[in-house]
């Protein structure tokens, strides 16, 4: 068993049990797949272009995720993660209530691009001590701190510990880099943005950001230690079975684009129509019986995508009505069917104490449904698909990476992708082309209408850049 900051400078690809290489491929698909589908919100979008006007630098410039355009490490690892988290449908941890991977993929991408070579395994070790660090952080950030903090607060230290590495600081200089993460990762309020949701979302785009900045300030004598969740004896037994308990496989898959807490009731949802042999027309009311925080997510009436994926109502309307959950119901004109906003609108939400009880190692959802003929059908507790104990399964998993990347990418790139990261653990493997084909822009087509444009998806290059078109227009 590894000491700590053994762990993160000394742990081989050979030192990885099977299931957990095989594990961090997953992740690694799936976060590409969301990153594809949150390339075309105007989130991602306008934090792209910002991060080209404000973070660009004279040297040492990387590539942007699915864009292209160069600016400095730093900003490059907060727009991907910014870019994924676009698109709620990137794994999970039920301890950390949050997200390690959406940070540490931006992260390494960054780390990756200038090389002429970059080691298969070399990269997935990595994502693997990335995953482990963050996670360990989470845990332990939750235990000590009393508000509900997003995740950029910890996978910041995940991010760091990923850069410490590849840079080969010291022990000494990785505390440092640890401590500064740790304090300036965003402590940001989560309920603020299940409230009112809009693009702050979970703070994993900053965190990304900090982990790096913090490792390349530590690099140049910048001073930031203790990291308390890193060294604090409150949590040490968090740290003791590094290398000994994976904490990358209790990650979940989510098989729909939104919020975690609103997935247990569209499952359940799904189930009755199923169950029961009716469609989602035959349905006049639905009643959802749940946990506190999942109460809290009570728009009903979204006007972006960002309140759409922060919403119970909505999605569990939108499963109703289509029989499915996927960007088109939760974006652009999914927006305004009138069949899932009078579903949403006239929903019935109501908290059960013994299930908050049960959260966050569990979220759990009942749900009845009022039929045009006074049926009243009832689902059991239900609890959300992908977790370790219901999971997708690796066929599950590509099936949903396939459909949201190849919506973007096409068919092409997406099975050349998915090829390169199922083939990363060779021992010749070179992840060069992976991360050429993740960095390169995506070919935008041109919007069928100038109605589409006016509805939030303005015309863009290939790299993404909305201003630089306003002379064809």
């Amino acid at each position: 068993m590894p000491a700590p900051m053994d762990f993160i400078h000394k742990l081989k690809f050979d030192d990885l049990p099977a299931k957990v290489v095989e594990q961090a491929k997953l992740c690694l698909v799936d976060l590409i797949g969301a990153a594809a589908a949150g390339s075309e919100t105007a989130m991602s979008r306008i934090i792209r272009d910002h991060a080209v006007e404000t973070f660009g630098a004279r040297k040492n410039a990387v590539r942007l995720m699915l864009d292209g355009r160069k600016v400095g490490p730093a900003g490059a690892a907060m727009a991907g993660g910014i870019t994924i988290d676009a698109f709620d449908s990137h794994d999970g941890h039920v301890l950390t209530k949050g997200h390690a991977g959406v940070a540490i993929l931006p992260t390494l991408l960054a780390l990756a691009d200038p090389l002429k070579k970059v080691a298969g395994r070399e990269f997935l070790t990595s994502l693997v001590i990335g995953y482990e660090i963050a996670i360990r952080a989470g845990i332990a950030t939750h235990r000590t701190a009393k508000d509900y903090h997003t995740s950029g607060s910890w996978n910041s230290l995940g991010a760091a510990a990923v850069v410490a590495r590849w840079m080969k600081l010291s022990p000494a200089l990785t505390r440092e880099a640890l401590g500064i993460a740790e304090y300036h990762g965003p402590r940001s309020q989560m309920m603020r943005c299940i409230d009112f949701p809009t693009m702050v979302k979970d703070g994993s785009g900053w965190g990304a950001m900090a982990g790096v900045s913090a490792a390349l300030l530590a690099k140049a004598g910048f001073t930031g230690a203790p990291a308390l969740v890193w060294e604090g004896a409150d949590v040490a037994d968090l740290w003791r079975d590094l290398g000994k308990r994976w904490r990358i496989m209790e990650m979940y898959f989510k098989p729909y684009p939104v919020c975690r807490w609103a997935q247990p009731p569209i499952t359940a949802s799904l189930g009755l129509l199923k169950k029961h042999g009716i469609k989602g027309d035959e349905v006049t009311q639905i009643e959802v019986s749940t946990f506190h925080n999942a109460v809290r997510l009570a728009t009903r009436t979204p006007k972006s995508t960002e309140e759409a994926q922060y919403s119970l109502p909505f999605p569990v309307a939108a499963a109703i009505v289509h029989g499915k959950v996927t960007a088109r119901e939760v974006d652009g004109k999914g927006l305004t069917d009138p069949r899932v906003l009078k579903l949403a609108r006239g929903m019935k939400l109501t908290e059960d104490l013994s299930l908050t009880a049960e959260f966050p190692a569990r979220r759990i959802a009942r749900v009845a449904l009022t039929i045009k003929d006074g049926r009243v059908l009832k689902s059991d507790l239900v609890e959300a698909l992908g977790d370790p104990e219901r999971p997708l399964g690796a066929a599950g998993i590509v099936a949903k990476y396939r459909e949201t990347a190849e919506a973007v990418l096409g068919k092409a790139r997406t099975e050349k992708i998915l090829a390169q990261a199922m083939a990363m653990d060779g021992a010749r493997a070179d992840a060069r082309a992976l991360v050429d084909l993740v960095l390169a822009p995506v070919k935008v087509q041109k919007p069928a209408t100038t109605k589409r444009r006016a509805a939030g998806r303005p015309k863009t290059r290939a790299n993404g850049s909305v201003q630089a078109l306003a002379a064809d227009d």
